[in-house]
């Protein structure tokens, strides 16, 4: 079986690890598992995965922390797993970086949709590297967004971390300057349509957008709310 990547799985269930790694090794996946914050650090320098599935109740340090610094130091695809009621959980997951969320219990079938759609977003990004082509180079306010190396950059030339979903918002806000888009048609224009357009999901990613590309985030200039129908991006901002 082809390997479809590599999946490391960070819960303090045993069951839950053990279920996890059956089921997504028959799908093709490598599995690494971990049972807290330490485990997870070992084994994502041994392993290298491509994904991260993060528990967000865990011993010692909590799931919130781990994806912090899971963002702040590798390129790697995280999904949050959170309490079915955990709303808040789920926003300020979405909020320090984690690519999707899915709540227990859940149905592995639908895990593993979200695992493929993470992935093959990491997968379509070329790797960090050689400088873009400067027509593919979009002004985002004082940052600009490279679409040919998927790379946002500030004023400094220093690249500006964002996920995979993030870029995927800049792309069609790149696209579509000057038109105020919806919720559903953001949606359908991402191919992101396991996205709830009546959730939280794509407000808390353009707010964090906003603290990286907007000089005032709490005055946005370059991506703008359109009360009662969504979001524009302004190009000469």
């Amino acid at each position: 079986m082809t390997d479809a990547g590599c999946v490391l799985v960070v819960d303090d269930d045993r069951s839950i690890r053990e279920m996890l790694s059956e089921y997504l090794s028959s799908e093709g996946y490598r599995v690494v598992l971990a049972e807290d914050g330490a485990a997870m650090r070992r084994e994502i320098e041994s392993s290298a995965p491509d994904l991260v599935l993060l528990d967000l109740k865990l011993p010692q340090e909590d799931g919130l922390s781990l994806a912090r610094y899971l963002r702040e130091r590798y390129d790697v695809g995280i999904i949050m797993v959170t309490g079915a009621g955990g709303v808040v959980d789920r926003i300020v997951g979405l909020e320090v970086g984690a690519d999707d969320y899915v709540a227990k219990p859940f149905d592995p079938r639908e895990l593993l949709a979200r695992i493929k759609s993470v992935m093959r977003r990491m997968h379509a990004r070329p790797a960090a590297g050689g400088a873009g082509d400067p027509r593919k180079s979009v002004p985002f306010g004082h940052c600009r967004l490279d679409l040919a190396s998927h790379q946002l950059v500030g004023r400094d030339g220093a690249e500006i971390p964002i996920t995979s979903m993030e870029f995927d918002l800049l792309k069609v806000f790149a696209e579509n300057p000057g038109k105020a888009l919806s919720r559903d048609r953001i949606l359908a224009l991402t191919k992101n349509r396991e996205w709830d357009p009546y959730d939280r999901s794509i407000d808390i990613r353009v707010a964090r957008l906003r603290r990286k590309v907007e000089a005032d985030p709490d005055n946005p200039q370059v991506i703008r709310t359109v009360r009662g129908v969504g979001y524009m991006f302004v190009s000469d901002a």
